[in-house]
């Protein structure tokens, strides 16, 4: 029989600290409630934002008809297997990344827009001003209950400062999270030093000393392993499960960091260059991250992973993920795209262009699956780990050719704590501020805690029915 734990119980020990999936242990007894005893919520809901740039083809994106009897389209087809824990939203617009008077810079408005609903200040210099992102109001309700109020990553360096997008600021385009008007977050690529985030303690040992036990291979798990032991002893079948695939992914992930590593130190003991230059328009990169995969879908499905595990043990409930800065003219030779994505982006009307620009909305998709997927088969509670979320993926431009920043790309992926109409088409009236979708998801993840309902957000004009 299970001896109830707290919910916020960590295994511990030097540089480490691993918090624990929901457990069947976490929920007391009738006789421990009727002994006074805190009575622990269901499964805490997540909010996930994820972003890829450029638009996308909306033919084959957008199913032809509404409602839950949708043909899916080819693009959200890596989708499938999860149709029922999806709404694809259409008519939705970010009004505020029009020009509204500032001329050309659609990609950096699309980027400032998207998570804060407001107009980003036409600069390239210090003075960058844009909206409180919708991550960051969430992360302000329910923060405190996690180790970290929100996590920021992408796969691409950021910026604060250039010019990356005619007079705009490059801070715009590699950042999709804002903590004040004026403060963008910094979002981490690095894999090691996300997983060093939310799996190391940073109140044990020098940095010099985690760094040692990183070349000597040890997994952090190691640390852990006599306390992990003791724990299973006080749980039931159920929950050993869940407490050992846990710990698997968390020994998976780390591996797989490693590795990348090892690849990367190989490449420059060899003077092999470890990151080409950025493209003309980017932000330039400092460096390659130590530990970044060099192929770009192992960076997305690594980093994905860690926001699965973040999201599984409660380290945080409210992820960003930039998974390309806007404007990214990023090359797919690996699918069979070698030009560059914003290059191609403005496909002229062209048909093979075109179907070049879908291959590589499809395979973003198919990434981005991966942690749908991952989250799918966490269970918890009485369903899993994506039952418990809400996820919107998609882009702050439409059709990459016309740059507009109506109808755009957009799905919601998850049960959303049974409070998401899942399984659907929806199409909006056109225009409909994304802002209001936001309004909708706020009221959700702060359902039980003692703010008031927020009046608005962004340029919401009410509550988007989800």
């Amino acid at each position: 029989m299970s001896v109830p734990i707290d919910r916020r119980f960590v295994l511990r020990a030097a540089g480490a600290a691993l918090a624990l999936p929901w457990l069947e242990a976490m929920v007391p007894t009738w006789a421990s409630r009727a002994s006074g005893a805190p009575v622990p919520k269901a499964p805490p809901l997540r909010l996930g934002f994820v972003y890829v740039p450029n638009g996308v083809h909306m033919p084959a994106w957008t199913p032809t008809t509404e409602g839950s009897a949708y043909e899916m389209p080819a693009i959200l087809g890596p989708l499938a297997a999860d149709r029922d824990r999806l709404l694809v939203l259409s008519g939705l617009a970010h009004a505020k990344a029009n020009a509204n008077g500032d001329g050309p810079g659609d990609h950096a408005r699309a980027g400032a827009t998207f998570l804060t609903g407001t107009q980003a200040k036409k600069t390239s210099g210090a003075e960058i001003h844009a909206g409180v992102s919708v991550d960051q109001v969430a992360a302000q309700l329910v923060g405190a209950e996690t180790a970290f109020p929100s996590l920021e990553i992408g796969c691409d360096p950021g910026a604060v400062s250039g010019d990356c997008d005619s007079g705009y600021s490059c801070a715009y385009s590699s950042n999709l999270s804002w903590r004040t008007p004026t403060t963008p977050n910094a979002k981490e690529i690095d894999p090691r030093a996300v997983f060093d985030r939310l799996f190391g303690d940073p109140s044990s040992g020098t940095p010099e000393e985690r760094e040692a036990r990183r070349r000597r291979r040890a997994s952090i798990l190691d640390l852990v392993l006599g306390q992990a032991d003791a724990l299973r002893g006080k749980l039931g079948t159920s929950d050993r499960r869940k407490v050992d695939e846990y710990l698997e992914g968390v020994r998976s992930v780390e591996a797989r960091i490693a590795r990348a590593r090892a690849a990367e130190e190989e490449a420059r003991s060899a003077g092999a260059s470890p990151r080409k230059s950025a493209p003309k328009g980017e932000p330039k990169a400092i460096g390659r991250p130590s530990d970044a995969p060099k192929d770009f879908a192992e960076h997305v499905t690594l980093m994905g992973d860690l926001v699965a595990l973040a999201f599984q043990g409660d380290v945080t409930r409210v992820c960003s993920f930039l998974v390309a800065n806007e404007g990214s003219n990023r090359s797919y030779a690996s699918i069979g795209v070698p030009e560059g994505h914003h290059g191609i982006s403005h496909h002229g009307g062209d048909p093979r262009a075109q179907g070049k620009i879908a291959r590589i909305n499809r395979h973003h998709v198919e990434l981005f699956a991966r942690l749908v997927t991952r989250l799918a088969a966490m269970s918890e509670g009485d369903g899993t780990v994506l039952d418990h979320c809400a996820i919107l993926y998609g882009s702050g431009i439409g059709d990459g050719n016309r740059h507009n920043h109506d109808d755009l790309p957009l799905v919601l992926v998850g049960g959303g704590n049974g409070t998401l109409r899942t399984g659907l088409h929806a199409r909006h009236a056109r225009g409909t501020p994304v802002s209001n979708l936001y309004l909708s998801l706020l009221d959700r993840i702060g359902a039980g805690n003692a703010v008031a309902p927020r009046a608005s957000f962004g340029d919401s004009t009410g509550r988007l029915e989800i």
